[in-house]
């Protein structure tokens, strides 16, 4: 596999997650948050790099934002960046497509 091949894997329906919410999947035992932003799919770890805590779970805000339940961080569903302390590392974010209904996620390439 070169460096410029993408594999896409999909994770979940278009249905599967409402809007301005996030949901929890298992893909080759990963945890993957798959949000839903005004029909635009953002995919990331599903784990708040601060503490152990589902992001799924947390709060969905305008501007693609998620805050983490536990501790309020916050991060940028686009970039990972953390826009709020207490988490300090970025979250892991990954590249996502809509096919029909169907939510595809980059996990490699």
């Amino acid at each position: 596999m070169t460096a410029n091949t993408m594999t896409w894997t999909v994770v979940c329906a278009v249905d599967d997650v409402p809007d301005e919410e996030g949901r929890r999947f298992e893909v080759d035992g990963n945890a993957l948050a798959i949000f839903n932003v005004d029909g635009q799919f953002f995919a990331s770890d599903d784990v708040c790099t601060h503490g152990q805590s589902s992001l799924s779970e947390g709060y969905v805000e305008s501007g693609c934002v998620v805050e983490c339940i536990a501790h309020m961080a916050r991060f940028s569903l686009k970039t990972g960046q953390v826009l709020a302390p207490p988490a300090t590392i970025p979250l892991t974010v990954y590249p996502t497509m809509v096919d029909g209904n169907k939510v595809m996620v980059q996990l490699n390439g």
